[in-house]
């Protein structure tokens, strides 16, 4: 190596060295964490960027995090100027600049290397409360100011050392201020371990060749992805669905997209969704182009890391007045709800431009069901978590059961022990929900059955979606099931909702919730019998199932009969 000219060897060495950086910063945050909702359930994202703000590793987590950082570094470039140094660390959550809801917190801290600013670090995660007028999430939001403290770039530590009256602001607006504050330290260690680890890398072949090596980086992202859109025929596809509602209404929200191939650009079009609403599933523009960057990466190059080159094949056209653009004081905390549909269409319109890889679509939301108490005698205690559901069947293959839905990535569940342990609730039952995935040559991924138990009096609140337009079909095949609730108290009464604000309930009463499936993909009458009877035997489809939906007859020691008395369709 000669000058500062990177050769090819040493461009992948920086490559997988600074995603190795990321995997280590995420490690500590997740270790160091003090809510099980990041440590267990993994609802964070971590980053290392050039000193431009320029995406150069980042590690699993919630993939709709990642493409909204490098925005926020930008809002931090914007707000801190020259006046930044090393040791510092600035946090925000405003959701018309990082376009989430209030919950999730974004840290981000300089990384300085011989005195000169090389890039930045940066950690978002969950915080289970943020001092909304509910605790954890409220359903019933109509404005920015019922959902929690709102914070613009605000400097937490400055040159190492943390600053107190920020601290003891955010304590104060929050009824979890221990776990919060150690959430914020475990961020901040995140932060930390990505400067040391870069500065191991530069220390060994010097900034000059390291900036050369990213450019490489970001270089190889532009050609590739010029070369698959290319590669993809001209064309115009446009799909439409509905929310069921935006939380506090009955009246279905309409989500519009339409995408254009012409040459090696990709254009899409958000005209035609619907407009500002009173409800909560607002989207801040900035989270919304991160949501359709995802949807990009899962059918084009999806085996590349995203790079600060990555998406410039891409534009966005997002209407003034749109419900995905966000604009004060629109109440933006079921943020996501819309962005599991958008993500749908987009893969249902690329599917019909890349047929090979069509996918069908997925149960779609986060599908949230949280336990709290309020009893300020017994200590305040939120339980919250997105519950898994069915993917959509493709191409070449069944949809996946029981997997998180496509916006959270790599969350995972609570396991049941650690959620007994800390919470007064039972988890009596999580199992595949039968029949849940849509019919097709390749079978909709089945939901998920969860049912709770209260062992004390404490609060509960629900926010189930898709059951308007649940997961559609493709090529032929079914739509999935909608998600279903059933609540059962002591004494008998009985209801059904799929949303509800936090609501009291006494010890004994059990939530069972019911997510959706996925779609099918391709002609049921074109799966083989042998596929049908082993999807019988493993619990994805009914005896009843297999004859209604597949036309095969299976009797109940789980055999095909001879004959099928009923034509397959």
């Amino acid at each position: 190596m000669t000058g500062t000219a990177a050769d090819p060897i040493t461009t992948e060495v920086v490559r997988n060295f600074v995603i190795s950086c990321a995997e280590d910063m995420n490690a500590s945050l997740w270790r160091s964490a003090h809510s099980a909702v990041i440590y267990e359930g993994k609802d964070s994202a971590v980053a290392l960027l050039d000193e431009h703000g320029n995406m150069l590793g980042q590690s699993t987590g919630v993939p709709l995090f990642i493409g909204a950082i490098d925005a926020c570094v930008h809002h931090v470039r914007d707000y801190s100027g020259d006046d930044i140094a090393e040791g510092d660390v600035v946090i925000m959550n405003d959701s018309y600049m990082q376009g989430t809801h209030l919950h999730d917190i974004t840290a981000v801290g300089p990384i300085f290397h011989d005195g000169s600013l090389i890039g930045y670090g940066a950690a978002r995660a969950h915080w289970n409360d943020i001092g909304a007028i509910d605790p954890g999430s409220t359903m019933e939001s109509t404005s920015i100011y019922q959902e929690g403290l709102r914070l613009g770039p605000t400097r937490i530590v400055s040159k190492g050392r943390p600053i107190r009256e920020w601290y003891d602001h955010l304590r104060l607006n929050t009824r979890l201020p221990d776990a919060s504050i150690g959430d914020l330290g475990a961020q901040i260690a995140a932060i930390r371990t990505g400067e040391r680890r870069l500065g191991q890398l530069l220390d060994r072949i010097g900034v000059e060749t390291y900036r050369a090596s990213c450019q490489d980086i970001f270089e190889q992202a532009r050609v590739l992805d010029r070369e698959a859109i290319r590669a993809i025929p001209d064309g115009q596809w446009s799909r439409e669905g509905y929310l069921d509602d935006d939380g506090i209404g009955n009246e279905p929200v309409k989500v519009a997209l339409t995408l254009t191939i012409k040459g090696d650009s990709l254009t899409v079009d958000l005209d035609g969704s619907s407009g500002p609403v009173p409800g909560s599933v607002n989207c801040g523009a900035t989270q919304t182009e991160s949501l359709l960057r995802l949807a990009y990466k899962t059918m084009i190059n999806p085996d590349r890391a995203i790079t600060g080159g990555s998406f410039e094949t891409m534009n966005i056209r997002i209407p003034d007045d749109c419900m995905f653009n966000a604009k004060e004081p629109a109440a933006c905390e079921w943020y996501f709800t819309g962005l599991g549909l958008l993500a749908d269409l987009f893969i249902s319109c690329m599917s019909e431009a890349m047929p090979e890889r069509s996918t069908a679509a997925h149960y779609g939301d986060s599908m949230v069901a949280a336990f709290f108490s309020v009893d300020p005698g017994r200590g305040h205690w939120i339980a919250i978590e997105p519950t898994a559901g069915g993917w959509g069947g493709r191409a070449d293959s069944d949809g996946e059961s029981a997997l998180i839905n496509l916006v959270n990535g790599g969350f995972r569940n609570i396991p049941a022990e650690v959620y007994e342990t800390k919470f007064p609730v039972r988890i009596e039952e999580f199992a595949i929900r039968p029949d849940s995935g849509g019919a097709g040559r390749h079978r909709g991924g089945c939901g998920v059955i969860r049912r709770y138990k209260l062992l004390e009096d404490c609060h509960c609140a629900l926010w189930f979606e898709r059951s308007r337009t649940p997961a559609w079909g493709l090529n032929g095949g079914s739509d999935g099931k909608g998600p279903h609730i059933e609540i059962r108290q002591p004494d008998g009464t009985s209801e059904s909702v799929l949303k509800m604000r936090a609501r009291g309930f006494p010890a004994g009463t059990v939530v069972e919730t019911m997510t959706g499936g996925g779609g099918g993909n391709g002609s049921p009458g074109n799966r083989p019998f042998d596929e049908v009877l082993s999807d019988v035997r493993r619990g994805f489809v009914t005896i009843e199932g297999a004859r209604d939906d597949y036309g095969v007859r299976i009797n109940d020691e789980l055999r095909v009969e001879d004959s099928v008395s009923e034509p397959r369709h």
